[in-house]
């Protein structure tokens, strides 16, 4: 037992120093900013149903947000997918039936045009 005590226990130099990146909290994707457009677009195109053209506008600019992007989450990785999905479904639905209103509003004046034989509306009687 010819050993130093001091001997016994050495330390690294190198366990005394911090980690080089401190832990931290977990790194969430950020939110798409067009999804979240499409998703509102997409809102406000169903609730525009009485307002044709506008209707129309609005459903087809969130569908083509929400494709737009849906291709930017998979190659950014980012979140958002959800929203762009309800935007696109929200947009179809608005644009199908705000042109089903305007296709019903067009019959009907093509009808009464046709009932009222034209001359009627110009006479003097």
């Amino acid at each position: 037992m010819d050993q130093n005590p001091s001997d016994q226990y050495q330390y690294s130099v190198m366990n005394n120093y911090p980690p080089p990146f401190p832990p931290g909290p977990p790194v969430v994707p950020k939110t798409n900013g067009k999804s979240i457009a499409a998703l509102v677009l997409g809102i406000l195109s169903t609730l525009f149903i009485l307002f044709p053209y506008i209707g129309i506008i609005l459903g087809i600019m969130a569908i083509i947000f929400s494709s737009l992007s849906l291709k930017e989450i998979k190659r950014r990785y980012e979140q958002g997918r959800g929203m762009a999905i309800a935007g696109m479904v929200c947009g179809i639905i608005g644009t199908i039936i705000t042109g089903i209103i305007l296709i019903f509003m067009v019959l009907v004046l093509v009808i009464y045009a046709g009932s009222t034989g034209g001359n009627e509306i110009y006479s003097n009687f």
